[in-house]
């Protein structure tokens, strides 16, 4: 098949027979001859595994960095952001299903090859780019190429995951350029193994992997009711964050709504606002609601003294009280990437 959207897959090994096995994300299909993998988004052709989406863009906007979200990361700053299609977890719940539960078609592709998207994003005026709204490890070859690109023309990279991703992939992605790691964690094992058909070891290991690279490292949890929102599930959660990312990794618990297959009720406010307690009460210094817009736990306080350092509203920065990475009020270091800026 001839489209620019077709190329040779980075990660793969031979097994014979003509079956392949693909190294991108965790699940490692094993696949056919003319057969796709799990995300239908990599296909077998003669004996060499091809991605069906380098460069198919789905969807592209210029975005707050805050609505990734990143609060600790060029905070006020924006990205020019782009998913495809498919996905490698089968949440019944997505937002973005309209893009994310649907196959590639490179006859219909809308192709933007890596020089023209980092020149777009300096065009726009952005900061940096990001790999979003659908998986973007799904993405992983265009986004290396993107990456490498983009840091040459001093541009940020940002990468909006469901921590899939194999050791291999991550440490291509870094290599590349990658600054900035957004890793959704769906909740306990069980909650993962059911509802997302994943092992959420997998994603935790790839935090600890992330950081180690030297990543910026942010986590979400969408609270849904009846899924995660227990108390227990929270604690555990929070505990889990403390233990693999330590005490300052921003922990954001965001709202869910119905869409998709799932019709539970959206998450109550005071669920979030639960959510935020106990994750203090375990220790961890950083801690947000999001989806619940003018909410005081929007606002970045120092950990020291209390004071509001970051003002937010929804995606906006409204005010800054910081000198450099301080608290402008006590001078207590506060652990940021780049400088914030109201908007």
């Amino acid at each position: 098949m001839k489209s620019p959207t077709v190329r040779e897959a980075s990660l793969y090994e031979r097994l014979g027979d003509g079956r392949i096995r693909c190294g991108v994300c965790e699940r490692r299909c094993v696949v056919g001859s003319g057969e796709l993998g799990f995300c239908r988004t990599r296909r077998n052709t003669d004996g060499r595994l091809y991605t069906m989406i380098y460069g198919d863009i789905s969807s592209i906007s210029a975005n707050p960095i805050e609505k990734k979200p990143f609060y600790h990361f060029w905070p006020g700053s924006r990205a020019l952001t782009v998913g495809s299609w498919s996905c490698n977890f089968t949440c019944p719940w997505c937002q973005n299903w309209s893009i994310s539960k649907f196959p590639p078609d490179p006859e219909r592709a809308n192709y933007i090859s890596p020089e023209r998207f980092v020149e777009m994003t300096v065009a726009s005026g952005c900061q940096g780019t990001s790999v979003s709204f659908n998986e973007p490890t799904l993405m992983l070859e265009w986004s290396a190429d993107v990456f490498r690109l983009a840091r040459r023309r001093g541009l940020y990279n940002t990468f909006i995951s469901n921590g899939y991703m194999t050791v291999e992939a991550l440490r291509l992605l870094a290599d590349s350029g990658l600054d900035a790691l957004n890793v959704d964690v769906k909740g306990g094992p069980e909650a993962v193994r059911r509802y997302c058909g994943a092992d959420v070891e997998v994603v935790w290991r790839n935090i600890r992997e992330a950081r180690r690279l030297g990543l910026h490292v942010e986590i979400v949890n969408l609270v849904i009711p009846g899924v995660n929102d227990g108390e227990d599930d929270l604690r555990r959660l929070a505990r889990r964050c403390l233990l693999e990312a330590g005490e300052e990794v921003p922990l954001h618990f965001t709202a869910y709504y119905p869409a998709y297959k799932f019709s539970a009720p959206p998450t109550p406010v005071k669920t979030l606002e639960r959510a935020h307690e106990i994750a203090k009460e375990e220790g961890l210094k950083f801690v947000y609601v999001g989806n619940v817009l003018g909410h005081r736990y929007e606002n970045t306080y120092c950990p020291e003294c209390g004071r509001m350092l970051i003002r937010r509203f929804g995606f906006e920065v409204v005010e800054v009280n910081l000198k450099g990475h301080r608290c402008g009020f006590c001078g207590a270091e506060i652990p940021l990437v780049g400088e914030a800026r109201a908007g």
